[in-house]
């Protein structure tokens, strides 16, 4: 059955093609498995919360008739705008019209929340554009320039809101700008495209704008909100979307809510955060967190930019899922809100999850996986910028800066033929990694450190059920065939602004103290049948080995002390330049000058072995072995391989990605 939905017909129609309905909801709440409901162009001011799922051979799907033609958006115009002082100008809002969520009084606030000041998940917007919130009437009337802000030129452009009786009363600094002559909205919806009931499986939502939700902050032992998400069900599809302006989160990929858990540090104080997420994993399994019920998503060529928390978020929700061909960026940038859950993608638990071939570049943290990165695979994707600019000031409260940031797991977790051109290129805090044929200009931080004794579990192989719980131990590292050529020689510690020499070389010298395979498996004494278990426990609590080969160290990049076949060329004078014109990106770059002849084994998933805690080969979600034999653009890479993501010369010089 086909429905169709047009905003501008004059009356309710009854679906049909001569008959439209005119909102998006009226069709949600009858559409069944194997329905198409599609949109007209036009701009629908509603949340669409479908009252039912498809299966598996019947999806619903949910189409704009025209390519970003219809817009789903929480906000409502403003048009009653008064002058006040100077260039800040007041409107007051009848609270009727939020319903039982105003957003100018619901705090972001919760678990691993860090930001000092008090914000809201309100927002006005000027011209399709988030203006900074303030904390007093006096600060928005100046109007003064907010140094944390990534675009601190934009941040002259403030708000301020209060309650006066059964009305919010919101100021203004508009500058230059007559709001009453420019697109000026203020969000009033929590979400846009969002099933209240869990359990809602096999949408399809595809070609839609999605814009300007009043999003709650999404932590991990929370409800995780988002503008659009699937909501703790199975095999959804968000494709070819365009989804900006949620005030903390764009598309949620679960958690489920938990009324004993949602926030318990926060309110009250009792048990520690960490150990409220081992609670949400193990309850997780009451709440249906198998395989055949959750997870097995896929975002893909979605456009996902100006969230102020993550472009993509899921705990749990995730599992299974494909994120694919998304360009994601601009995300916390204005630094208006602070936390340890902000990143272009910030996935705890990613089980068998494939993050692939997208662009994300000016976020805070590009992705974040965080706790059970277990089958994770991040291959193929194209980073920069992931760091601050120069001369933005630290916001008390937020976070550091990095292309990719693993923390706490296990393994094992893949990182292949992926670009990343950022000052950090990731924040190793875990074990059980594998790097193959990357380009690596950043360095790696807090190698061996930032885990504390945070006893994370780790699951029955391509499931979701716990198998165990260990504290981390660190290595277990693979690194194969990478290139790691030192683009920035001073890099600054991001609270300080001091220089921190130890991690401003690329490479794999941070792991100089780890043993080598051999060294490590000597201390277990395999050929005695009686072994001491005392003396065992300090190799059983010890550091894992480390193995590395092929890889290419140029421009003061730094090799691990035991690698034995590698290309070093410290004095190497590498140009990486990237290139930019209409949406299209290019590298222009000499590495080639410098590789000359050198080349490494063809890598595969019976090389790379077993992460240790899980007893998990590097391999497919379904088990099958993994030859990394095409680059990064999938070019064949022959009987040799060419260290790093592209298989020859003439590959380098191709676009990396084109909007």
């Amino acid at each position: 059955m086909q429905y169709y939905v047009n905003q501008t017909v004059g009356f309710e129609g009854d679906g049909s093609k001569e008959r439209p309905f005119k909102t998006i909801s009226d069709a949600a709440r009858i559409a069944r498995p194997g329905d198409e409901v599609i949109v007209a162009d036009g701009v629908y001011r509603e949340w669409v919360n479908p009252a039912r799922g498809g299966t598996k051979d019947e999806p619903i799907s949910y189409v704009s008739e025209t390519p970003l033609g219809a817009v789903i958006t929480g906000a409502e115009v403003v048009k009653t705008w008064k002058p006040y002082k100077g260039t800040t100008w007041v409107a007051r809002i009848p609270n009727s019209i939020f319903g039982d969520y105003n957003p100018y009084t619901t705090e972001v606030y919760g678990d691993w929340y860090f930001a000092k000041e008090v914000r809201h998940t309100g927002c006005v917007y000027l011209n399709d554009r988030a203006m900074y919130e303030t904390e007093s009437l006096k600060e928005c009337l100046e109007g003064k320039v907010y140094t944390c802000s990534w675009n601190p030129e934009y941040s002259i452009y403030k708000w301020f809101a209060k309650q006066d009786g059964d009305y919010t009363v919101i100021y203004a600094n508009f500058q230059e700008f007559d709001p009453n002559r420019e697109n000026v909205e203020i969000n009033v919806r929590r979400r846009c495209f969002f099933p209240e009931k869990t359990g809602q499986s096999y949408i399809h939502v595809s070609g839609f704008v999605i814009t300007k939700a009043a999003t709650t902050w999404a932590p991990p032992a929370a409800f995780q909100d988002g503008a659009i998400g699937p909501h703790w069900s199975k095999g959804w599809i968000i494709e070819e979307c365009e989804v900006s302006n949620s005030k903390c989160v764009g598309i949620s990929l679960g958690k489920y809510y938990d009324p004993e858990n949602d926030h318990y540090f926060t309110r009250f104080h009792l048990k520690s955060p960490t150990q409220m997420e081992r609670d949400a994993v193990c309850r997780g399994q009451y709440h249906g967190w198998v395989k055949e019920k959750v997870g097995s998503h896929i975002v893909r060529r979605c456009h996902i930019h100006d969230c102020e928390q993550g472009g993509i978020v899921g705990r749990m929700g995730s599992v299974f899922s494909v994120i694919e061909d998304n360009h994601i960026h601009h995300i916390n940038t204005m630094q208006q809100l602070g936390g340890a859950e902000v990143a272009g993608i910030k996935l705890h638990a990613a089980i068998d999850v494939t993050i692939r071939r997208n662009h994300i570049h000016h976020s805070v943290k590009g992705i974040w996986c965080d706790w059970e990165a277990q089958g994770t695979r991040i291959t193929g994707n194209f980073l920069h910028d992931n760091h601050r600019p120069e001369g933005c000031t630290w916001q008390e409260g937020g976070m550091g800066s990095e292309d990719l940031f693993v923390e706490v797991g296990h393994g094992p977790t893949l990182i292949d033929n992926n670009i990343l051109l950022s000052r950090i290129s990731m924040f190793f805090a875990t074990q059980g990694v594998a790097f193959v044929h990357n380009l690596i200009c950043g360095s790696f931080v807090s190698v061996g450190d930032g885990t504390g004794p945070r006893y994370t579990p780790y699951h029955m192989r391509h499931r979701t059920e716990v198998c165990g719980f260990n504290t981390i131990l660190h290595g277990d590292n693979r690194f194969y065939n990478n290139i790691f050529v030192r683009m920035y020689p001073d890099l600054k510690d991001d609270v300080t602004g001091k220089p921190k020499k130890e991690d401003s070389y690329p490479g794999t010298y941070k792991f100089d103290e780890y043993p080598t395979y051999d060294e490590w498996i000597e201390q277990f004494e395999l050929d005695n049948p009686r072994p001491d278990m005392g003396k065992l426990a300090k190799a059983q609590f010890g550091k894992l080995p480390i193995w590395s080969e092929g890889n290419v160290y140029l421009a003061g990049a730094k090799a691990w002390k035991n690698e034995k076949e590698k290309l070093v060329k410290s004095r190497a004078k590498v140009d990486l330049e990237l290139k930019e014109k209409n949406g299209r990106y290019s590298l222009k770059t000499n590495l080639f000058d410098y590789l000359e002849d050198y080349t490494g084994r063809i890598i595969t998933s019976d090389i790379l072995g077993k992460a240790f805690q899980p007893d998990q080969r590097f391999e497919n979600p379904d088990g099958s072995a993994i030859t990394f034999d095409t680059d990064y653009f999938g070019d064949h890479r022959g009987i040799e391989a060419v260290p790093g993501p592209f298989a020859t010369k003439e590959s380098a010089e191709k676009t990396v990605w084109e909007d």
